[in-house]
């Protein structure tokens, strides 16, 4: 099928994908539209997009999984943030998708950034959700903040597993990816990677603290965003949301989805092809 085809509608679909030693829990809403491949954050589940998916209707196809240990896909020996993009190729490919458009929420946000830039000619674009600041908020002192706050919270999660609000990930497993996160969002690290995007990318921005977060640090991260805007044309801010970094998905998804449809290329919006 060459680029320029349109595929035949793909059918609603949920199921697991394979990959590595895990597997995958994966809904496909199917239909002719854009596929857009949801990236969830750090720790959350594919049922936090409910409410984007259901402001941008049928006219898009939405694929959303659950992360390694989240929600109700397997656990693994690797909780990796290049695990996460494999993940994302996986989903992809199972599902018959060249080409797609991809949204990610903080964790999420980042893992898009990166797949995007790894995948310049799959990417349709990228929608980033109070996510993929280039910052250097992580150093020692936070380093040992984050695992003091994951230890504190290993006495009562494993109450909430049953009920799949928390991963089934330890809390050192937890400490770790989110460590990995920092050192992944340093300036150096994110900020060439986001400069040389040839897709285009619209960040929501949410306001006010996130979990663990102290004072105005959330806010000075933000501000990061002004000079990827200034340097790459192809970046912008989709919008400035009331909403805090936990409720944005719940408060602010109207905006989310003017974001996904600012981003969808025009004159594509009956799909991409899947080969």
């Amino acid at each position: 099928m060459t680029k320029n085809s349109n595929p035949a509608p793909a059918s609603k679909w949920t199921g697991t994908v394979p990959v590595d030693d895990t597997a995958l829990a994966v809904t496909d809403t199917g239909g002719p539209g854009i596929p857009v491949i949801y990236c969830n954050g750090q720790f959350a589940t594919q049922g936090y997009w409910r409410r984007v998916i259901a402001a941008l209707g049928p006219a898009y196809r939405h694929i959303t999984f659950d992360e390694r240990a989240r929600g109700k896909s397997r656990r693994s020996a690797d909780y990796s943030f290049e695990a996460a993009v494999r993940d994302v190729d996986a989903v992809s490919a199972a599902r018959g998708v060249h080409r797609a458009l991809l949204v990610g929420w903080s964790y999420g946000a980042v893992v898009a950034a990166h797949w995007a830039d790894r995948n310049p000619d799959r990417a349709m674009g990228a929608v980033l959700v109070d996510g993929a600041f280039p910052y250097d908020w992580l150093d020692e002192a936070m380093e040992q903040r984050i695992r003091k706050l994951f230890k504190r919270l290993s006495w009562f999660t494993p109450l909430l597993r049953p009920t799949g609000l928390t991963p089934r990930m330890t809390a050192e497993q937890m400490a770790e990816s989110n460590i990995e996160l920092g050192k992944l969002s340093r300036e150096r690290e994110l900020g060439p990677l986001l400069d040389r995007s040839t897709v285009p990318v619209r960040y929501v921005v949410a306001s006010g603290t996130s979990f663990g977060s102290r004072g105005d640090e959330q806010e000075r991260i933000r501000t990061s965003l002004d000079g990827v805007c200034a340097r790459n044309p192809n970046i912008r801010i989709g919008a400035k949301v009331a909403g805090n970094h936990g409720a944005i998905l719940r408060k602010d998804f109207r905006a989310i989805a003017d974001a996904v449809r600012q981003t969808a290329p025009a004159g594509d919006q009956h799909g991409s092809p899947s080969h």
